[in-house]
């Protein structure tokens, strides 16, 4: 077996930084095992497939592709920084001719257009319900300690925690808070919650580049300690994006991406 695989980086414009995700192609069905394999040898937050639909297909005419993303652990229903970085692959590397590229994956077709300053992607809004902080109490406690709390918020569809901290907090704070996710696994042990969101009002103004919120997460209970970007992220790697609600219920995000590596995996 042999198969051309990629590592990009996404929601930056510079390697070594942002969110990095494994890209393989896929030129015929790879055995169901495999996938999860090869995510668990890349050891990244995602490693994401993108296989041709019809067997007429190919990844520099086509525009259409099936694509999975799996973490070290398991497959997960969606993945924007792997869609980026399988986006930017097939534009940048493969040179693909289309602007518009249309992912069908567990969470229906997703879009990703190619702009000159970026790639837009296409993706569902699942909305975040009001929680109850005492159902959540103990998890937030073993995380984050008695590290001040404004909001609580709750994505039954994505099974994810979103913890806004209080506004007296900067962004330093959030950068350099020790976050304890070794335990979250024995305390969260129902199912509910699959990822925590720690996010923190923004900054509007001052020397540095305003942003809207910044953000870090947490997904232990997919093998993943801490992914690299989901806003501006305040993880050690930083990463960008740009985020537009729309009124069809579904939300534009825009990033970068570059490529790191370029290889063939063989087994």
């Amino acid at each position: 077996m042999k198969l051309p695989i990629f590592i990009a980086d996404a929601f930056t414009a510079k390697a070594f930084s942002g969110n990095p995700a494994a890209v393989c192609l896929l030129e015929n069905k790879l055995d169901e095992d495999l996938h999860q394999k090869i995510a668990k040898e890349m050891n990244l937050s995602e490693t994401a497939f993108i296989r041709k639909l019809h067997p007429n297909d190919n990844f520099t005419q086509s525009s259409c592709f099936g694509l999975r993303w799996f973490t070290p652990q398991n497959e997960v229903p969606l993945c924007g920084h792997a869609t980026l970085a399988s986006a930017a692959v097939l534009f940048h590397k493969i040179k693909n001719v289309n602007s518009t590229l249309t992912f069908v994956t567990l969470s229906g077709e997703l879009k990703a257009r190619k702009e000159e300053d970026g790639i837009v992607l296409d993706l569902p809004l699942y909305p975040a319900h009001p929680q109850k902080l005492h159902e959540v109490e103990d998890l937030i406690k073993t995380a984050i300690g008695d590290t001040l709390v404004q909001d609580v918020r709750y994505s039954p569809d994505t099974k994810k925690l979103l913890v806004r901290l209080s506004d007296t907090y900067n962004r330093s704070f959030l950068e350099s808070l020790t976050v304890n996710t070794e335990n979250l696994l024995q305390v969260e042990t129902s199912g509910k919650v699959k990822g925590l969101i720690l996010t923190l009002k923004g900054e509007p103004d001052g020397q540095t580049q305003a942003f809207d919120f910044y953000s870090r997460y947490f997904a232990p209970w997919y093998g993943v300690a801490e992914d690299p970007v989901t806003a501006f992220q305040c993880s050690n790697r930083g990463g960008e994006l740009t985020i537009s609600l729309r009124s069809d219920g579904r939300v534009d995000i825009k990033g970068g991406a570059a490529l790191v590596l370029e290889g063939t995996l063989t087994a």
